[in-house]
């Protein structure tokens, strides 16, 4: 099904709301949930037996993007990574003690920062750490982020010969203009060279992020570098709103608020950005994600087994996600848990034979029934009354009466249908989707001012 952009009820409904990488947001975590409870919760978790997903976060890079919006370093010293490193080390062996070793792990992820940023052998040398510690399945998603600016000779080939079969690459934008007023340099013709050799490697996806919003930008220009992406066919696409939040973000001071593009121009990319997008053949996965037909995204959401977690969209529902590194979040069945954000802190807690948790959320089991409900809204655009009643025991139009209230009015607008006891999310109603899964949030109506980015 197609996603159709119409203007008006866009300008209506948007305003600002959670992204839902989880249900509670993040905004919810609170230190009242620490390491004694991560470790009661590891250990409950092997009862279950459910697979494990890894994310390691790698937090460095080499030069500042004025736009990032991450946890990162900045440094030119490549020795800082081997401090980490053996630190990174000592929380895998903490970790290990809770966890039971046949729990097999489905899918991995390097993140960052930027983990090209470690040298070939310091890459084999923590993939070799991680196999040693944890049953990774050669067969699994094991996915990494790079910075192609910062590519050495022949990284691309130790990643491919380690066992990553999936790699994911910052573009942001191809003019010029924008990318000296961020900070970032990076050619078309690199582009070209990078994706080139990944398809000679033979890893299975290639993901590009593109974001508009950003300085100097116009709907011409970056109608340019939607085609120029399109030409370099990668499996999957994110296209992100900038958020300018020099108040939280430092970097981004050095970003002249008047080289903004104004809203009306935003909307315009945006749509535009669907639409070339579409006609290109990808599918219109939710938010800022497009992927084609084939890929294991598209698959799943038409299978309605589609799912999100803190890295995004993803096909491993029945998992648990288990961070590593400075700032990384773990997404147990019933819990999550965060580390500490700054590599002082996080150092300073494994010294101690800490896990590093700063902070967490435990959820109650009406946060898995409003849980399941949103992602699914959020990831496969419906939500079928049964299959809540089955799961939890309930009657969903006596527990959720009032939210089937509250969307007769999108419901009017024409976002969404309800019949056959399923809400079904309508192709103009998939641009707002975060609004829909709002109506199930009971931590919003408590809150007298939402400190989100906006819907749209």
């Amino acid at each position: 099904m197609r996603t159709v952009f119409n203007k008006e009820l866009i300008e209506k409904y948007d305003k600002p709301g959670p992204r839902y990488t989880s249900y509670p947001p993040a905004t919810e975590f609170h230190t009242g949930v620490g390491k004694d409870d991560y470790k009661r919760k590891l250990l409950e978790s092997n009862l279950s037996k459910r697979p494990l997903s890894l994310y390691i976060h790698i937090p460095f890079c080499e030069s500042a993007c004025w736009f990032c919006g991450c946890n990162v370093i900045i440094s030119h010293r490549k020795d800082v990574s081997r401090r980490y490193l053996d630190y990174l080390y000592r929380e895998m062996d903490l970790l290990s003690e809770y966890l039971d070793p046949s729990r097999p792990v489905v899918q991995l992820h390097w993140g960052g920062g930027t983990p090209n940023f470690l040298t070939d052998e310091e890459m084999r040398e923590l993939f070799g750490k991680l196999s040693q510690t944890f049953p990774v399945d050669e067969e699994g998603e094991i996915s990494v982020e790079i910075d192609p600016r910062y590519i050495s000779e022949g990284q691309l080939e130790t990643i491919r010969e380690l066992g990553f079969n999936r790699i994911s690459m910052g573009l942001q934008d191809l003019n010029e203009e924008v990318q000296r007023a961020i900070n970032r340099i990076q050619p078309e013709s690199l582009m070209k060279d990078v994706m080139k050799r990944l398809r000679q490697l033979g890893f299975k996806s290639i993901n590009i992020d593109l974001i508009y919003g950003l300085p100097y930008q116009t709907p011409e220009k970056f109608r340019s570098t939607i085609e120029k992406t399109i030409e370099l066919d990668p499996d999957r696409v994110a296209v992100y709103n900038f958020a300018y939040v020099p108040w939280l973000k430092p970097l981004q001071r050095r970003i002249d608020p008047e080289t903004l593009p104004p809203p009306e121009d935003k909307l315009t990319i945006l749509e535009m950005t669907i639409e070339l997008f579409q006609k290109a053949g990808y599918v219109y996965i939710g938010m800022d994600h497009f992927a084609k037909p084939e890929d294991e995204l598209s698959l799943a959401q038409k299978d309605g087994t589609l799912w999100r977690n803190f890295q995004g969209y993803t096909t491993k529902k029945g998992v648990d996600l288990i961070g590593i590194g400075a700032t990384s979040i773990g997404m147990l069945y019933d819990a999550y848990f965060q580390n500490y954000k700054t590599i002082r802190e996080y150092y300073l807690a494994l010294d101690r034979g800490d896990l590093p948790i700063m902070r967490g959320f435990l959820l109650s089991e009406e946060d898995l029934i409003r849980r399941e409900v949103i992602m699914d809204l959020m990831c496969n655009f419906r939500c079928e009354f049964e299959k809540i009643e089955s799961l939890f025991g309930i009657s969903f139009e006596e527990h959720f009466e009032e939210e089937l209230i509250k969307l007769q009015d999108m419901e009017k607008d024409g976002l969404l249908e309800i019949k056959e006891r399923t809400i079904k999310v309508l192709p103009v109603g998939r641009l707002l989707i975060r609004n829909i899964a709002m109506v199930f949030d009971q931590y919003l109506q408590q809150k007298k001012e939402l400190r989100f980015s906006r819907t749209i």
